[in-house]
């Protein structure tokens, strides 16, 4: 979701210059700063950025130049004669001399001159319309080429745990004998203690199913492959369906891990989960 976006249009008397930035977000938090002149035009502006961008933590500036005659500036009287009346009080209370010179005194004072600056015409709201969907399209035209990379990216994390999983197969018999193994062998110590093979083999039968990860692997490649078919789809918008899926990813390679009992296979679960991780943190770039 992240991005930056520039347009500008002009007018015979004004260039206009919309500016948008967006970060990773739940959902659409949108920071607009608009001249004061086209404060009416902001509910446009938030809706046209809005529906082209739909998500992220939007900050976009509307920033105005003028390339006709400057504007006339004219001198602030409402100001001038507060400050007149706060200096004479304060000379009052004071005890102090007034100021020789009132025009000179008055006029360095912050805002003794204003600008005129007209309301904007119909052709200046067109053009700021036209520079904001500029900007946007360029943000969007940015984050589709951070897409396709994103796209290569979790291709080549999926195929890598798809390999690491298929790792696993040639422990999973070897983890069974040597279970067995060491269940016999510890009860082989034990004196005076006559066994039930039967019941043995039946016990032996319940714990190795209990340590069975076939139902694992199978949803973990069913998850793998959903989140394949989902990148590929052409419709937008499939970020938190993407990071759904990697949840499930990550609960499949937990449980494969915690029902290992094999420190091979557990390195390689630790593997899988770091290529997942990977997964999860550039997910949150995707809209």
């Amino acid at each position: 979701m992240t991005g930056f976006g520039k347009g500008v249009a002009t007018t015979p008397s004004l260039k206009i210059t919309v500016e948008i930035k967006s970060l990773n977000s739940k959902q659409l938090d949108m920071s607009l700063r608009l001249p004061g002149t086209f404060r009416e035009a902001d509910l446009n502006v938030r809706s046209l950025i809005g529906q082209e961008l739909q998500r992220g933590k939007v900050d976009a500036i509307v920033l105005t130049e003028d390339i006709a005659s400057a504007a006339p500036a004219c001198i602030n009287i409402e100001a001038l004669s507060s400050y007149k009346a706060q200096i004479e009080e304060m000379a009052r209370q004071l005890g102090i001399e007034q100021p020789a010179d009132w025009y000179a005194t008055l006029l360095r004072l912050p805002d003794a001159l204003k600008q005129q600056t007209p309301d904007p015409d119909d052709s200046q709201i067109v053009a700021l319309m036209t520079a904001t969907a500029e900007a946007a399209k360029a943000l969007t035209d940015f984050r589709t080429r951070e897409g396709a990379k994103l796209e290569a990216f979790f291709r080549t994390k999926l195929d890598a745990i798809a390999a690491l999983l298929t790792e696993v197969e040639p422990f999973e018999q070897d983890r069974v004998k040597k279970i067995r193994e060491r269940l016999e062998e510890n009860l082989s110590r034990l004196e005076g203690v006559d066994v039930d093979r039967g019941r043995l083999e039946q016990e032996l039968i319940f714990y190795i199913e209990k340590l069975d990860v076939t139902e694992e692997k199978i949803r973990l490649r069913s998850h793998l492959s959903y989140f394949a078919e989902t990148l590929s789809l052409p419709t937008p918008g499939q970020g938190k369906k993407l990071g759904f899926i990697a949840q499930e990813m990550g609960r499949e390679i937990n449980t494969l891990g915690s029902k290992s009992n094999n420190a091979d296979m557990q390195r390689i679960v630790v593997r899988m989960k770091d290529e997942l991780e990977q997964i999860k943190e550039q997910v949150l770039n995707v809209l």
